[in-house]
C-alpha cells in the first residue's frame, strides 16, 4: 500500500494529461467537423478530400492493422521525447562520463531520428495489409509527385521539430520541479498549452491538406507556420529551462 500511495502522484498526472489531450482533440476534431475540414461519414464519390477517400478505404483488417501500426508510431514518438528529458534530467553521467547537457540542436537531431523510425515502423506494418484493388484506388487518388514529395520533406520537418520541441518542454518542467515547483503541475500545464498550439495549426494544415485540389502554397504556408510554432517551443522551452536552472 506505500507503493501504491507513492506512485499514485505521478500516475494520475499521467491520467490528467491523457484527459487533457483528448479534450484538445475532442475540441480540435469538432472544429475540423463544424468547419467542414474533416468529414466523418463514409463517402465513395469523386471529387472529395483526399483523406476521406483513403480512409474509406482502409475497412475490415486493413483498418485494424492501420490503428495498430499508427499506435505503434505514437508510442515511439511519445518514448522518444520522454526519454530525452529522462536522459537530460540526469545530474551525472554514469561511470564517471559527462552528465547529458538538453540542447535545441540534439533535440532537434533525436527528434527527428525518432520521427523517422516512427514512420518506418508505421510502413513495416502497412506493407501487405492493402489489396491490389485498394492500392489501385489509393493511387488514383493521389496528388502528383512532386506534391507528394514536398509534403513528405515538409512533414519529416514538422515531426523532427515537434518532438525535439516536445523533448526540450519535458526538460523545462524538470528544470522547474528542481526549483522547487511540481513536477506533475508542470507538465500537465505544458500538455495544455502546448498542445492547444499543436491543435490549432494541425486543424489549419488539415484544411489545407485535406481537399479535392490541394494548393501547394497554402499547404506550404501551414507547414510553414507549424515548423516555426515548433521551434519557437523549442528554443523557448530552452531558455526557460535555463532560467529555471540558475534559480534552481
Amino acid at each position: 500500500m506505500k507503493d501504491m500511495k507513492a506512485m499514485a502522484r505521478p500516475f494520475l498526472a499521467l491520467y490528467a494529461m491523457a484527459l487533457v489531450i483528448a479534450l484538445l482533440g475532442r475540441i480540435g476534431l469538432a472544429v475540423a467537423g463544424d468547419t467542414g475540414v474533416l468529414a466523418f461519414d463514409y463517402i465513395s464519390a469523386s471529387g472529395v478530400p483526399v483523406l476521406d477517400v483513403i480512409c474509406s478505404i482502409l475497412t475490415g483488417s486493413a483498418f485494424v492493422a492501420f490503428l495498430f501500426a499508427a499506435g505503434l508510431a505514437l508510442c515511439v514518438s511519445t518514448a522518444g521525447a520522454v526519454l530525452y528529458g529522462a536522459l537530460a534530467s540526469q545530474a551525472e553521467g554514469d561511470a564517471g562520463a559527462p552528465a547529458v547537457r538538453p540542447r535545441p540542436l540534439t533535440a532537434f537531431l533525436w527528434g527527428w531520428a525518432t520521427a523517422l523510425v516512427a514512420l518506418v515502423c508505421l510502413v513495416v506494418v502497412v506493407l501487405g495489409i492493402l489489396s491490389a484493388v485498394q492500392v489501385g484506388s489509393m493511387s488514383s487518388k493521389l496528388p502528383g509527385l512532386p506534391i507528394i514529395v514536398v509534403g513528405v520533406i515538409g512533414f519529416a520537418a514538422f515531426l523532427g521539430t515537434l518532438l525535439g520541441a516536445a523533448s526540450m518542454v519535458v526538460c523545462a518542467c524538470v528544470a522547474r520541479w528542481r526549483a522547487g515547483y511540481s513536477l506533475e503541475l508542470s507538465l500537465i500545464a505544458a500538455v495544455a498549452l502546448c498542445g492547444a498550439v499543436v491543435a490549432a495549426l494541425t486543424v489549419g494544415t488539415f484544411s489545407a491538406l485535406n481537399v479535392p485540389s490541394i494548393s501547394l502554397p497554402a499547404l506550404s504556408g501551414w507547414f510553414a507556420a507549424d515548423v516555426v510554432a515548433n521551434v519557437a517551443m523549442l528554443f523557448g522551452a530552452k531558455v526557460y529551462a535555463d532560467k529555471m536552472s540558475l534559480a534552481s
